[in-house]
């Protein structure tokens, strides 16, 4: 690789984002790694990541729509509190405007098991779901999300400010993963489009046409 001239990605600092609460308020798993719906706004998940900035750290807060796999609603702070994870369901909320209750899955976090995120979900129709300590696999559309937008954003430049963070962030979710960035598990179509009802790249070239 030297002789090359190739320089591998490794993952950076490692910080510790699921923790427990004193007095956590479980909720039974009820997606139970059945990560595909019929429907859109049936079924999301979320997660929390981290980022190392010259100016510290920040804290990005997801919520996916398993239906097309979209990201509907993020929040990106400086904190890991409960706001953080509240403020990023509370956009996926007013984005999409679920008809009917929808289930909203996660990690057995201090953030998705405290009082207030509960009493937030209870107030807003939304069911909470968790998956077992410890088991990534049990949340693996989150994880995997993070995966990439290690791999192919965070990864390939020092972040020396906040602003900075977020402006390219913002790009990266909005307008190429939702709009651009096609996926395997829906047939290599981007978000947006399985959102719009598109299920095959012929269907959607046909439509073009």
């Amino acid at each position: 690789m030297q002789v090359l001239g190739l320089v591998g990605r490794h993952p950076r600092a490692w910080k510790q984002t699921t923790v427990a609460g004193e007095k956590p308020n479980y909720a039974p798993d009820l997606v139970s790694r059945e990560f595909a719906t019929e429907a859109p706004n049936h079924k999301w998940c979320g997660d929390i990541t981290y980022v190392k900035t010259w100016e510290g750290w920040s804290y990005l807060a997801t919520v996916i729509d398993l239906h097309d796999r979209k990201v509907v609603g993020w929040a990106l702070a400086d904190h890991m509190r409960t706001d953080l994870v509240e403020d990023a369901l509370k956009m996926a909320l007013v984005h999409q405007r679920p008809k009917t209750n929808v289930i909203f899955h996660s990690d057995k976090g201090t953030q998705y098991t405290s009082n207030q995120f509960v009493k937030f979900c209870e107030d807003n129709n939304v069911t909470r779901s968790m998956g077992r300590t410890g088991v990534c696999f049990d949340n693996a559309v989150a994880e995997s999300f993070f995966a990439t937008y290690k791999k192919e954003l965070i990864h390939t430049k020092p972040w020396p400010t906040r602003q900075q963070l977020r402006k390219e962030t913002f790009e990266w979710i909005e307008v190429y993963y939702n709009r651009n960035r096609r996926h395997s598990a829906l047939n290599y179509l981007t978000p947006v489009e399985y959102e719009l009802g598109y299920r095959t790249l012929e269907d959607l070239f046909a439509t073009a046409a």
